[in-house]
Parts: C-alpha cells; sequence; structure tokens
C-alpha cells in the first residue's frame, strides 16, 4: 500500500512541477569514481555522523588501490598521500593527515556534480569538465568551484583556510558573495579575522605541488595515448594504466582489445584483486594491480587461441543497465556467477552476455571459488551443470580489506600576507617550531611535545609527589612549579587552539548549470582533455553517475546525515 502512496506522489510531483521523467531517471545513478594512487597509509569510511574526525561510530577500514568510491564516503590520509580520478579526467590529490568528504557526486541532465568538503588537511583539485559538468571543494570558511580547466590547491586547518590558483581561474564562494581568482592568485582567511579576506600571490612550490604535477602530466599523457586504440568519449578514467601497464590488438569485430604484460596465455583476468562488500553493489572486484580498474568493472573479455584473454572497451557511453541490473558504465565484477549444486564459480563476461542467460565464455573457463579466493585454474564446462545465478552469495566472498583506525585531528597554521602569498606551517601536534612574524622566520618555541611533557610530568611527581587541587582534584607537581622550558630558550604559552573543538565546515555552496555565473567566471565549459605540457585536443570524458544527494544547498558538511 505504502508502495503505491509513494508512486502516485511520484506521478503527481512530476505533473505538478513540469519535472521530465528522464531528469529523475538521470538523478538514480550511481556514479562511482576511483581511488588511483595510494601512497602510505589510507583509509575509508563509507558513512559516519556529523564529523568523521568525532564520530567514533565510523568504520574506518584501510584503502586498497583502486577502490571504488561512493557519494556519502569519506577518505583520509595519515602519514600518506593519494589520488583520486573522476570519470572526465578530473583528479583529486590529497596531501598527509588530510580527510576529504564525497558530500555529492549525481547526475543532472548528463552532467556530473561534483562536491567534496575538505575536513582537514591539503587537497589538490585538477579540473576539466565537460560541457555541463560542476565541481567544488569546499573548506572550513567557504567553497572553492572551478571555472572551466582548473587547477588549484586548497588548505584547511585550525585558524583557517587558504586556496592558491595554480592553472586556470576560479571563483571563491562565501556568504554569498563571489570572488574570481586566476592563475597566481591566493586567497586566504583566518579565524581570528574572519572578515578580512587577505587576496596575495601564490606562495612558491612545496614538494606536494612538484608531486601533483608530475601526476598530473603522466597520467594525462598516457590516457592521450590510449584514446587512440579507444572510441569513448564518455569516460577516461584508468586508460591511462592500459597503455603504460599492457598493449593494444586488433581483434576482428571488437577493434582493438587490451592485454597486461608479463603475463603468458593460460592467465587468469581475476588472478590478481582482492574482495570488497560493497554496501550497495554486494561483492566487488578490486583489481590489486595498477591497471586493474577498467578490466574489473567496464567493457568484457574476449578468449583468442593467440592471445588468451584480452579486454574489450565497450559500453562506453550512454544509459541503460547492464548484467547485474546496475548502470551499464559500471560493474561490480566482470564476471557472469555460475553454480553447481553447491559449487560456485566465475566466468568472464562476454561483451554479448545477457542479463541471466548462459554465460558465451562458459566454454573457456569457469574459475571455481575457493576460501574466498578465485582459483588459478579454470575448469571444464562439461565438469557439471552449471546454471547462472544473479549474484554470488554474500557468505561465500568475505570481505579482505582490513579495518583501520580512524584519522585524528592535526593543529597546523595558515600564514598569509600580501606580500608573502599564503604559507602552511605543517610541523604538527609534536611541534615545538612556531612562525616568528617580528622576524619573518621560524624559531623554536621551547614548547615541550606531548611526550616531553609526560617525561617532565612524571620528573617532577617523583620529586614532589601529586597533590590535591580544588574540589579535590588531584594535580602532579607543586602548584609554583612550571613544566621546564628547553634551555637558553623562552617558554611559550600553549596555543589557544589545543583541545579546542573542530571547526564545522562551511555549507556547500549549491551546483548550478554550466556556462552560468555567480558573479565571477563563468564556470564549467571545457571542451578538451590536457593539462600541463602535454595538453591535448581530444574531446572530454564523462560518465553516468547519481547520489541521492541534493545538488542544491540543503545540508551541509557540518550537520551531514548518513
Amino acid at each position: 500500500m505504502k508502495r503505491h502512496i509513494l508512486r502516485l506522489l511520484t506521478v503527481l510531483c512530476i505533473a505538478g512541477f513540469g519535472l521530465s521523467a528522464s531528469v529523475l531517471a538521470d538523478n538514480s545513478h550511481a556514479r562511482i569514481v576511483r581511488l588511483s594512487l595510494v601512497q602510505g597509509d589510507v583509509r575509508f569510511a563509507t558513512s559516519f555522523h556529523d564529523d568523521p574526525l568525532t564520530d567514533a561510530k565510523a568504520d574506518w577500514q584501510a584503502a586498497p588501490l583502486n577502490l571504488p568510491i561512493r557519494q556519502g564516503f569519506v577518505l583520509a590520509t595519515d602519514n600518506g598521500r593519494t589520488e583520486v580520478e573522476f570519470e572526465n579526467g578530473a583528479m583529486l590529490f590529497l596531501g598527509p593527515n588530510t580527510v576529504v568528504e564525497f558530500y555529492d557526486l549525481s547526475l543532472q541532465d548528463g552532467a556530473r556534480i561534483t562536491r567534496l568538503v575538505l575536513r582537514q588537511g591539503t587537497a589538490t583539485s585538477y579540473v576539466n569538465p565537460g560541457n555541463g559538468d560542476y565541481y567544488s571543494l569546499t573548506g572550513g570558511d567557504f567553497t572553492v568551484e572551478a571555472a572551466g580547466r582548473t587547477t588549484f590547491r586548497l588548505d584547511n586547518f585550525d585558524d583557517g583556510s587558504s586556496v592558491s590558483i595554480e592553472q586556470g581561474r576560479a571563483n571563491v564562494l562565501r556568504n554569498d558573495k563571489t570572488t574570481p581568482l586566476t592563475k597566481g592568485q591566493s586567497l586566504s582567511i583566518q579565524t581570528s579575522d574572519p572578515s578580512n579576506m587577505v587576496i596575495g600571490r601564490s606562495p612558491d612550490l612545496d614538494d606536494f605541488d612538484h608531486w601533483v604535477s608530475g601526476r598530473i602530466d603522466s597520467v594525462v599523457t598516457a590516457t592521450n595515448y590510449s584514446a587512440q586504440y579507444v572510441n569513448s568519449p564518455g569516460y577516461s578514467a584508468g586508460f591511462g594504466d592500459l597503455y603504460t601497464y599492457g598493449t593494444w590488438y586488433p581483434m576482428a569485430g571488437y577493434g582493438y582489445c587490451w592485454r597486461p604484460f608479463g603475463v603468458g596465455i593460460g592467465w587468469s583476468p581475476f588472478d590478481y584483486g582482492t574482495w570488497y562488500s560493497d554496501p550497495f553493489f554486494g561483492n566487488t572486484f578490486i583489481g590489486s594491480a595498477p591497471w586493474g580498474w577498467l578490466p574489473y568493472h567496464y567493457g568484457g573479455w574476449l578468449f583468442s587461441p593467440v592471445y588468451g584473454w584480452v579486454w574489450a572497451p565497450v559500453g562506453f557511453g550512454g544509459y541503460g543497465y547492464g548484467y547485474y541490473g546496475n548502470p551499464i558504465h559500471y560493474r561490480p565484477v566482470t564476471g557472469v556467477w555460475v553454480q553447481n549444486g553447491t559449487n560456485l564459480g566465475i566466468v568472464p563476461l562476454h561483451p554479448r552476455d545477457k542479463y541471466g542467460k548462459t554465460a558465451e565464455n562458459l566454454s573457456h573457463g569457469i574459475y571455481a571459488i575457493q576460501n574466498s579466493h578465485v582459483s588459478a585454474a579454470s575448469l571444464a564446462a562439461n565438469s557439471g551443470n552449471w546454471s547462472v545465478v544473479h549474484r554470488a552469495p554474500t557468505e561465500i566472498l568475505a570481505s579482505n580489506v582490513a579495518t583501520s583506525k580512524a584519522p585524528v585531528r592535526v593543529t597546523r597554521t595558515i600564514l598569509s600576507g600580501k606580500s608573502m602569498g599564503t604559507h602552511v606551517v605543517a610541523f604538527g601536534r609534536e611541534s615545538s617550531i612556531t612562525y616568528d612574524p617580528v622576524e619573518h622566520r621560524y624559531v623554536n618555541s621551547g614548547k615541550l611535545s606531548t611526550t616531553q611533557q609526560s617525561e617532565a610530568r612524571q620528573t617532577l611527581e617523583q620529586a614532589n609527589g601529586p597533590r590535591t587541587g580544588v574540589n579535590g582534584v588531584i594535580v602532579h607537581g607543586p602548584s609554583t612549579t612550571q613544566i621546564p622550558s628547553r634551555p637558553g630558550v623562552p617558554q611559550m604559552p600553549e596555543s589557544a587552539r589545543i583541545g579546542t573543538p573542530p571547526r564545522a565546515p562551511a555549507i556547500p555552496a549549491p551546483a548550478h548549470a554550466s556556462g552560468g555565473s555567480r558573479g565571477g567566471f563563468p564556470s564549467g565549459g571545457g571542451a578538451t582533455w590536457g593539462g600541463g605540457s602535454s595538453g591535448g585536443s581530444l574531446p572530454s570524458f564523462g560518465g553516468s553517475g547519481s547520489g541521492s544527494h541534493p545538488s542544491g544547498g540543503s545540508g551541509g558538511g557540518g550537520s551531514h546525515p548518513h
């Protein structure tokens, strides 16, 4: 009964507001983006309440390479770096001790809407939007909105936020005000003076900036090379890896197909990877090789008597539903589940396979599931009566993604000035280094690290013993004793920020149609794929997707329910 009422309300809404059914259908698709590089400690959570840095119930897991990321996920680094690649070739780079929320990954009239929230740390965005695409990144004090092909860096810490434009142009949105910035400009806001936006020149590039620049150049170059073999105007993520780690072969009726370097004719497509239980898609195969994104979620497999298994890049572009009833662009695994009694196996998906029908590749190999792993040896099709099953039972494939600890807050400082641009003093919680604004240099404050303070308190307690303070509270050392400073350095007071609750991020700005303007630069409109020294003239790639988040201004990063 409730279902019928909901359907009736939907019909009435469409009729009353003039909304087309195609628009609503677009918003029902799920966008999937890719974790394309992992260096060091990187973790993720599929949901959280209010703030991922304070939610003790958030389920954190170690983030593997090629992890599928959906709307509502949060990604965090510790002493590491990571990269996220979007369907249209945009990339997001995260520095150490950074937390980013994927607030809105949706699709509106074919345009990809991407709104992210930087909870803390440093993130650089390389944005190359297709017609209609929208991309923004929100820090603690403002939202940065890409205006065409842009590279910008956003830093968000306890005492302020700063953005610098490295290539292109962007709009900074705050309190219904739009401030346009171009290459070489920076803007910063400090929490001690929130009404004062300081605009200056961008600071000199640091090690993180150079790393990002190198990654953009290599990915763009490799993607341009791969594009000569694939007619895919609607998707680009992962094609660069195919150029780097494999080669292309012409296959009659299918154009060029791909095969990785260094594998023999008996190689199984499922030799390198792990399983992950996605909350929405269920059992999902994550390729552990650097190229293990596209071949396991898009296209299909062909068996060649000469080459063995090769991957066919088909099914990109357009909408509809594929083998598992999911959006045609993305599958949790490019395989067909088959069952023979209690035996479960998987067959590489053929481009012509139809949902529920016999797998076309059945005679070329059935790979049994043994202890949550795919067997490297194939079974013959005549080894039993194998029938297609819609989904592998969840209990058969245990998730191989390890649990992880929650990220921690790191207190860092943003310094700004029209003559010096913006600089991040990123010494973390254990550092005694501070910036002297009078002498314009870094100095040793004499502040002891947490470990040193603990050792000093133990020494004082051994000499003086514990004492009773106000209301019977036990404190350490005599009331006149101070923790000693380092020899020859004046004692400095502790920062007032230490121990204070984290700032709530600004509410992400509502997305708007590409080409429109908020009073700054027009947004979107990029029509080429390229960047750095290797800019090209290939069509901009895109993808399908959506999420359940509204793309308007309702809700916000600080109170985002999941």
